[in-house]
């Protein structure tokens, strides 16, 4: 760039106006023969002849095209032009993707920058200096970027375009792996695919296998396990573990969780291992009073469950039996029962551990019957002791002392059953350097009385039959097996006792089974028969009958089946009748259940109850019919009297019954009399109950006085009612005050006529004092009236009145009285007369 020279500063405005050309899609170079004169928003001198902004000619633009691969999610930089280049004074960047035309991505003039809308679906877009930076890169980014600039040099602007093919890799997500079963048993195909959501391929897969209980990682090899699947054909106990699969591609690799695979298999064949190891020819030793360690070991998975059996009896559950001081009695055969509970196999492995000791207490004699029953085998034993006891049997008759020659600790001598009675007895001989007497034990042979006895029984929950024959005695035992009918056998041969265990199942009802007998001096066997049925029920009535407010009690008992049998009792919407019910009550027995049904209830506790019994091999139902009766009905009821009490809130009611009949009680029931219209009546309430069935009268209250109630009375025989009584209601009370009133008016008689007698005689007495009420009350007609005489002073006053010239009683015309009588008392007053005005009058008395 010339000295003293700038390039251009293009303003922002101009340049958004570019932009809906490079949206249009106008990518072409400009053509060579038509000039692109842009005009600076200044200028300054500069050296030469060139003007400043000035383009070059077409054929002096730079033409690039290179690829740039970027990563989704990161950072990725476009230049335009190389690298050496001085900034364009402008630039244009536009973008094509895989369809669709190309659109504008960003615009800048030196340090003005206008990025068009929607390029967030490329990522975060900034333009610095020409170069196109992408943020967060998108995978929608991948396609062509073309630039366009205008390059300032030596004065001029020489156009650049450099087309950019970006790309986009997609890191790998974090694989998984699907197996295609969990667990899976040895010797199936299984196949483990590792599954990513997301990546650019080409990818690379492997595969890490990890034992289960830890270790090293390491490649799976030999078992296809290059691809995105790893193939196990067939699976074997050694492909057990973690696996995990790593995926890379050009960006970057991830590992998957590990995911256990889980191979099922064995049990083996155990391995029994004995602590002290002190091995012999057909077991293991140890001395008594020792602590002894007996392992078992059968490779499983899952893991094997153990159990220890010695001399055929289990002693003990677990991988390790410890026998801490060993006993002499200990001594024997030891079974190592393995148990795979997965796949529901066994294996097992016995041995034979042998105590020694010093010789003590005497040898032991048994009899074992041999040859299919034909043979009796002699078994002299004392074991212990060093050397070994030396033993010899002889017979019950000195020429059958050569029976058997000699031999150490066990001694066994076979004798034909034929040719052997019945009680006959043989001795063993043991000697041994420590005992200068020797020893000597002694078996009888015999034939036990009677024959086997059979029983069967179901384990719990009745998932197994437990077939017992048994025939104690004897000696060798009796010889004990089962077969069914058609002589095929069933379990193994045992001796005096033999269980034969069968899966429960409804088809064994009806079946027969045979325990068979066999003692070699028995020249013919014997047997016995068993048949599993289901059990049988009876019940002591098939109908019930009670009267409701009863007890009512339901007996069924169970007959038959030997397998014993659980029983139930259910009610008549066949529900269970449980222990702790109010209503019932059960009782049991070992083949009975009785119901106890309480408080019976008609019609609700009547039906058919059902007595149910159910064993291994099958159920029995019996129903019982519960009748609930009713007592017969009370005489019916009638109101003779019903009459309001004290101001409508309490009533007296009184009732007889009509015809025959039993009765408890009576039960008094109200309900409101008037309702609204078109309104059903009330329900009836109790207004009393419990009554005494002699009571014939009643009183009740806490009664509403505003409101009219209705009654009706029921005679009541145990629970059940009769007829109900005609409705009344109540009557109102006679009016009872007539006595009251007139009591009170005669005495208020009595009081007025007192106090106006004394009244009188008190104005009488007081005339001077009381003029106007003596004139008012003792004032007559006529002149010649006498006034009544009410004290002496009254009566001398009218006697001298009578001796002076008073005018005769008929004589009318005497001045002043007919004139005045003329007149009458109280004229109507003259509207013209004054208004009247107020006189004071004052009477002065001077003694």
């Amino acid at each position: 760039m010339e000295r003293g020279w700038a390039p251009p500063r293009w303003r922002g405005p101009w340049i958004l106006c570019l932009l809906p050309a490079l949206a249009g899609g106008e990518h072409r170079p400009v053509p060579p023969k038509t000039p692109l004169s842009v005009e600076p928003a200044e200028t300054r001198p500069t050296r030469g002849t060139s003007r400043p902004g000035q383009l070059l000619a077409a054929s002096e633009a730079a033409y690039e095209e290179r690829t740039v691969t970027g990563v989704r999610g990161r950072v990725v930089e476009l230049s335009c032009g190389p690298a050496a280049s001085a900034p364009p004074a402008v630039v244009f960047w536009s973008f094509t993707g895989a369809s669709g035309p190309p659109r504008a991505v960003a615009v800048g003039s030196g340090q003005e920058v206008v990025v068009a809308p929607g390029t967030g679906t490329l990522g975060r877009v900034t333009l610095r200096n020409g170069t196109l930076e992408l943020r967060e890169l998108r995978a929608a980014a991948q396609g062509r970027f073309l630039c366009q600039g205008l390059f300032p040099e030596w004065g001029q602007l020489r156009v650049g375009y450099a087309a950019v093919l970006l790309r986009v890799l997609v890191p790998v997500s974090k694989p998984f792996v699907r197996p295609t079963a969990a667990a899976a048993a040895e010797g199936t195909a299984v196949a483990l695919t590792c599954a990513v959501r997301e990546g650019t391929e080409p990818l690379s897969f492997s595969w890490q296998h990890r034992e289960p209980r830890g270790g090293p990682s390491a490649s799976p090899a030999g078992l296809g396990g290059s691809g995105a699947e790893l193939h196990l054909t067939p699976a074997n106990r050694s492909h057990a573990g973690w696996y995990a699969c790593t995926v890379r591609n050009a960006v970057n690799n991830h590992t998957s969780e590990p995911v256990y695979l889980d191979i099922v298999y064995g049990p083996d064949e155990p391995a029994i291992s004995v602590e002290p190891f002190s091995p012999e020819q057909g077991g293991f030793s140890a001395g008594e009073r020792e602590d002894v360690v007996l392992s078992c070991l059968a490779p499983s998975n899952p893991p094997s469950r153990y159990i220890w059996l010695h001399n055929g009896s289990q002693v003990h559950t677990g991988q390790t039996y410890v026998i801490a001081a060993i006993a002499r009695a200990q001594a024997g055969t030891y079974t190592c029962l393995a148990e795979n509970t997965h796949l529901q196999t066994r294996t097992q492995a016995t041995i034979v551990l042998t105590v020694y000791y010093p010789p003590a207490g005497t040898p032991s004699c048994s009899a074992l019957a041999t040859s299919d029953q034909r043979d009796v085998a002699l078994r002299c034993r004392w074991l212990g002791g060093f050397p070994p006891a030396r033993l010899r049997w002889v017979g019950p008759q000195e020429e059958d002392e050569g029976v058997m020659g000699m031999s150490f600790s066990m001694a066994t001598s076979i004798q034909s059953g034929a040719a052997t009675r019945n009680s006959s007895s043989f001795s063993c001989l043991a000697s041994h350097p420590a005992l200068p007497q020797g020893a000597a034990c002694g078996t009888t042979l015999w034939v036990p009385a009677g024959g086997p006895s059979c029983a069967a029984a179901a384990t719990k929950g009745d998932e197994f039959v437990m077939l017992r024959c048994q025939w104690e005695g004897g000696t060798p035992p009796v010889t004990l097996h089962w077969r069914d009918p058609g002589g095929r056998a069933l379990g193994d041969p045992a001796p005096s006792t033999t269980v034969l265990v069968l899966s429960a199942d409804g088809s064994l009802g009806g079946r027969d089974f045979i325990c068979a007998a066999a003692h070699p001096l028995r020249a013919t066997g014997t047997e016995c028969r068993l048949r599993l049925e289901a059990p049988r029920l009876e019940a002591e009535r098939r109908e019930v009958a009670v009267l409701e407010g009863g007890e009512a009690r339901l007996a069924c008992r169970r007959r038959g089946g030997g397998l014993g049998a659980t029983m139930a009792w259910y009610d008549p919407e066949e529900r269970e009748v449980t222990p702790g019910l109010a209503k019932y009550h059960l009782e049991r027995g070992e083949e009975w259940v009785n119901l106890t049904v309480q408080d019976v209830e008609w019609p609700a506790d009547g039906g058919i109850y059902r007595c149910a019994a159910a064993n291994a091999v099958g159920t029995a139902s019996l129903p019982v019919r519960l009748r609930v009766d009713r007592y017969p009905a009370p005489p019916n009821v009638t109101i003779s009297k019903l009459r309001y009490l004290r101001a409508r809130t309490e009533v007296r009611l009184e009732w007889r019954t009509q015809g025959t009949g039993n009765l408890t009680g009576f039960v008094v029931q109200r309900r409101q009399a008037r309702r609204p219209r078109r309104r059903v009546p009330g329900p009836w309430e109790t207004a009393a109950g419990d009554i005494e069935p002699h009571s014939r009268n009643r009183r009740l209250g806490g009664l509403d006085p505003a409101v009219v109630y209705a009654f009706r009375i029921l005679a009541v025989n145990h629970r059940t009612a009769g007829h109900p009584s005609e409705v009344q209601t109540p009557a109102e009370p006679p009016f009872e005050a007539y006595p009251a009133v007139t009591g009170a008016a005669v005495a208020g008689m009595l009081v007025a006529t007192a106090t106006s007698f004394l009244a009188v005689r008190c104005i009488a007495r007081h005339r001077d004092t009381l003029p106007r009420l003596h004139d008012l009350l003792f004032h007559t007609a006529s002149p010649g009236a006498q006034e009544p005489v009410g004290a002496p002073e009254d009566a001398e006053t009218a006697a001298s009145r009578e001796d002076g010239a008073a005018p005769a009683p008929g004589d009318l015309s005497a001045p002043g009285t007919a004139a005045d009588l003329a007149e009458p008392l109280s004229a109507p007053p003259d509207p013209t007369d004054d208004p009247p005005v107020n006189v004071t009058i004052t009477e002065t008395a001077t003694p």
